[in-house]
């Protein structure tokens, strides 16, 4: 039997790879004959910069950065392609998870670390960067990435700003004259968010409460967000507004599609394309996704979904074993998958199933495929 394996991270829990290592283990316990191919899997977000590491044999390198509120860091992302393709990580740098709920104050993060990270890539020769934007902590419209870059905004009073979402309202005067528009550098932005930058269905109304903004902020900022759309329009005659995923990575979407040139490319296609999962799926019998929640919203773009279609397009059978099951997951089922599962077998804390995950997955694993092959035959 052979069996692709192909799950996203379990957020806060176990990495791409570290989940495929569980399902591998708990199907080689069951019978070690099973011939197993797994697949790390970033489909823009968090663990996206390792997977394509893994797949294209590339490998993690460093660079000085600062995080979304400014705080010194030492990022990683991936060099790939013999080093001169780079695929640089929005959450690894100033990612939401890495600052504590409690802690988060939107109005003063800044997407600046991302900026110098691109630098980093360009000085080491990298002709093609990957920007996979999911799980930013950022609301700045990209303000940070641009002063990286050589951008400098001002008040009415010609005043310096420093970029965060809360000057977004101040900004009167931009010089673009030293702005480096990464001229034959490829840009890909790694993305499946389709919002534009503004409006009920943009940046700040759809992402901003999740960020740390309260709902009586959210006009404020949007006035704010909007008054930078307005200003780079009357510089560049350009409306970064215009761009379907301008609202992803809190608008860091807009500036890489509308001033820097760079394609919008949902992250999991990106990915297919490096690796040859789609050629392991049409020779396997059976496939294996999962995610540390599938509820309704995981057919809107998440990892599941993704490696479903791929699937079905060979009338593959395909499972889903999560973390947990949420609203809606009976739905899923509508597209086609064959079992969704969760691996929680009994009540216990947040904290347990976080330390416990590993196991939990390879228990479930090797119940499931033992009732399977067992039922083979009987009905």
């Amino acid at each position: 039997m052979k069996i692709v394996v192909a799950c996203d991270s379990f957020k806060g829990c176990l990495k791409s790879e570290e989940v495929a290592y569980h399902v591998e283990q708990g199907l080689h316990r069951y019978d070690e004959a099973i011939e197993v191919m797994s697949y790390a899997i970033g489909d823009g977000g968090e663990g996206s910069a390792e997977a394509f590491a893994k797949t294209c044999q590339g490998s993690m390198v460093s660079a000085a950065a600062t995080d979304a509120y400014g705080k010194k860091i030492i990022a990683e992302y991936a060099l790939i392609e013999n080093g001169k393709t780079a695929v640089i990580e929005v959450a690894a740098i100033i990612g939401l998870s890495m600052t504590p709920k409690e802690r988060r104050t939107p109005y003063f993060a800044s997407s600046f670390g991302v900026g110098t990270v691109i630098l980093d890539a360009v000085e080491r020769g990298c002709k093609k960067i990957i920007l996979a934007l999911g799980g930013s902590a950022t609301n700045d419209g990209g303000m940070g990435l641009l002063q990286a870059l050589g951008c400098r905004f001002y008040d009415s009073r010609h005043k310096y700003l420093s970029p965060q979402a809360i000057n977004l309202e101040k900004i009167k005067y931009i010089d673009f004259n030293r702005l480096n528009r990464l001229e034959g550098i490829e840009l890909i932005a790694a993305c499946d968010v389709k919002n534009h930058l503004l409006g009920e269905m943009g940046a700040t109304y759809v992402f901003g409460k999740q960020k740390g903004f309260y709902p009586n902020q959210i006009k404020q900022v949007e006035a704010g967000m909007e008054n930078y759309r307005n200003q780079i329009q009357r510089y560049l005659n350009i409306d970064i507004d215009a761009y379907e995923g301008g609202g992803a990575a809190g608008g860091i979407g807009a500036v890489l599609i509308g001033i820097l040139n760079a394609r919008m490319i949902p992250g999991l296609e990106l990915l297919f394309q490096y690796s040859d999962i789609e050629q392991a799926i049409q020779e396997c019998d059976l496939v294996i996704t999962g995610e540390g929640q599938s509820d309704r919203q995981t057919m809107f773009g998440k990892v599941p979904a993704g490696i479903l279609q791929l699937a079905n397009r060979y009338q593959k059978p395909t499972l889903c074993i999560s973390g947990a099951l949420g609203l809606g997951y009976q739905e899923l089922y509508e597209l086609g998958f064959v079992g969704i599962f969760s691996i929680a077998d009994r009540a216990m804390s947040f904290q347990q199933a976080l330390d416990q995950a590993g196991e939990k997955m390879e228990a479930a694993v090797y119940t499931i495929i033992k009732t399977i092959v067992s039922m083979q035959g009987r009905i």
